[in-house]
This record gives C-alpha cells, structure tokens and sequence, in this order.
C-alpha cells in the first residue's frame, strides 16, 4: 500500500512540477513572441518581463475575513499529511502474513507475527545465541527475514549461521511451504558487565 502511495505521490508532484517548469521556461525564454504561439485567456504570463505572482494575485484575498483560517487550515492539514509519510517511510514494513501453499488449490494465510516468533524461538535455542530478533519483509508470496542475534562472548558466528540456515530458517520454509526464505542476518556480541573480583 505505502509502495503505492509513494509512486503515486511522486508522479503527481513530478508531473506538477514539470509542467510548471516548462511553462515559466516557455514564457522565460519568450517562445511565445519567437513561435507566435497564442497563449490562453487568463494565463498569468507569457513574456520574460512577467512574474510568476504578481503583488495584486498574492494579496488578492488577504483582506477577507476567511482568507488566513482556511490558509492555516490547508497548511496545517499538509502538514500532517507531510509528516505521516516521512513516519511511514522511517518505519520498517514488516510482512502482515504469509501465503502458505496447502496444496488444494485454496492456500492459506499464516500470520506474519507467528512465523517471526518461530524462527526467532529456535534461533535463540540455539547454542551461544543470547537473544534472537525476526522481522519479516517482502511480499507474501516470497518473504525475506531480517535477523539480528546476539552472540554469547564465546559463539563462533560462521557455526551460528550455519546452524540457523539449516535449522531454523530450513523448518520456517517446509511448514510454510516457501521455496527460498532469503535471510539477511545481522550479529553482535552480548555485552556484559565487569564482575568484581575480591
């Protein structure tokens, strides 16, 4: 959905500004004189002396009375909206479900959640894993995971993902029925702190 929106937003705000830019650079460039091209009634400028707004255009409806809410109202409300998408684009997409095949020709949706809270319970099984974080991201038919493990100071991390690509990423793909469950995994050692000695 968010996909979606950005493109669409994008395209919108990419078209208005590109017609905007060619039509001040048609006028700039005084194109209209030199093709003796007729421009339409009521355009705002066609000659390189004009201005984009004039004083009269910019001042136009400050003195009414319902000039500066409904301004602040439109402001504001963009601003929201400005805001909820820089949000939506800071926040990570995590993965709603995953279409599993059940071979009947029906299918069945397994809860994204659930199949997060599998693969990150038998990572940390795992021995030398401390703690163990699953996200899940692309689309439901071809998942990809994002873990992150906190090794033990001892863990060796080629052995851990190595066990974790055979076992716990290998079990997520034959319950839910996936071809490839791509991983990307990300490791740090568990911090602990200084112990006093005496």
């Amino acid at each position: 959905m968010l996909r979606t929106v950005n493109r669409v937003l994008t395209a919108l705000v990419g078209l208005a500004l590109l017609a905007l830019g060619l039509a001040v650079l048609f006028a700039g460039l005084d194109l209209p004189r030199r093709w003796d091209v007729g421009m339409p009634s009521g355009w705002p400028w066609d000659r390189p002396s004009d201005v984009v707004l004039s004083d009269a255009d910019r001042t136009r409806w400050t003195d009414e009375g319902w000039w500066w809410p409904v301004a602040i109202a439109v402001l504001a409300v963009l601003f929201l909206l400005c805001v909820w998408w820089l949000l939506a684009q800071l926040r990570r997409q995590r993965l709603e479900e995953v279409l599993v095949d059940s071979r009947d020709g029906e299918g069945a949706v397994l809860r994204g959640r659930a199949m997060e809270d599998v693969i990150g319970a038998e990572a940390e099984s795992q021995p030398g894993v401390d703690r163990a974080r699953v996200v899940l991201t692309g689309r439901r038919r071809r998942p990809r995971a994002r873990i992150g493990l906190v090794l033990a100071a001892h863990a060796k991390p080629g052995p851990a993902v190595q066990q974790l690509r055979r076992e716990a990423i290998a079990h997520a793909m034959a319950s839910a029925g996936l071809e490839s469950l791509p991983a990307e995994v990300r490791m740090r050692t568990a911090r602990h702190r200084a112990e006093r000695v005496s």
